[in-house]
């Protein structure tokens, strides 16, 4: 069973989201409350936790999988951003955004597309999500806690609890959270291409 750790959504305990922490480093997944729905995460070295989430998903490893990061600064580690996409990135994040980038030299062969090279990145809009990160100190490989023939991501810490009680090892109750996917854009050719419009506004980056 997994464990179940209540972590106020406004004011996170810091002694919990340690806790979360150090299960990540021993190889936890776990499902955490984002500012879209629920995701799935595990450290971002953790070749057998990312081996589980993509079972969870009922994916192979050609399915692109996400860095949550921290600020923008964090971004530039792993993925190529210009001007353009530096601006456009920063008027839109925080926030409900997805961005397909081009992945740099150091960032793991395992986490990129095969073919095109790239990597998901998100910088979420959530007080939960950003302490986790913060305490981390490196961005968390995720996606969301969408289900094999579900149609909708898990978006209630009951339902969370009900479903992977037994296949993840922490569940983070941070309370309920939207069911709108985020927007996905991907920068990685010469124009942004919008790949799913979801909850963050397309005004936003200026499409």
């Amino acid at each position: 069973m997994a464990q179940h750790v209540a972590i106020h959504p406004v004011d996170p305990q810091r002694r919990l989201v340690l806790q979360v922490v150090d299960q990540l480093h021993a190889g936890a997944v776990i499902a955490y409350p984002t500012d879209s729905s629920y995701a799935l995460g595990c450290h971002i070295g953790d070749k057998q936790a990312m081996t589980r989430i993509r079972r969870l998903r009922g994916f192979d490893d050609k399915h692109h999988m996400t860095l949550m990061c921290r600020d923008l600064s964090e971004i530039s580690t792993y993925a190529k951003v210009d001007n353009q996409q530096y601006r456009m990135i920063r008027g839109a994040t925080p926030g409900p955004y997805t961005f397909v980038l081009k992945a740099t030299h150091e960032t793991p062969r395992r986490l990129q597309d095969a073919k095109r090279k790239t990597v998901g990145i998100r910088i979420p809009d959530n007080t939960i999500c950003q302490h986790l990160l913060e305490v981390l100190g490196e961005p968390l490989l995720t996606c969301t806690a969408l289900l094999p023939g579900d149609d909708l991501p898990l978006s209630d810490p009951d339902d969370v609890l009900d479903r992977l009680d037994r296949e993840v090892d922490v569940i983070v109750d941070g309370g309920a959270c939207s069911i709108d996917p985020t927007t996905i854009v991907d920068l990685s050719g010469d124009l942004p291409e919008v790949l799913r419009e979801g909850q963050g506004a397309l005004a936003a980056l200026g499409l």
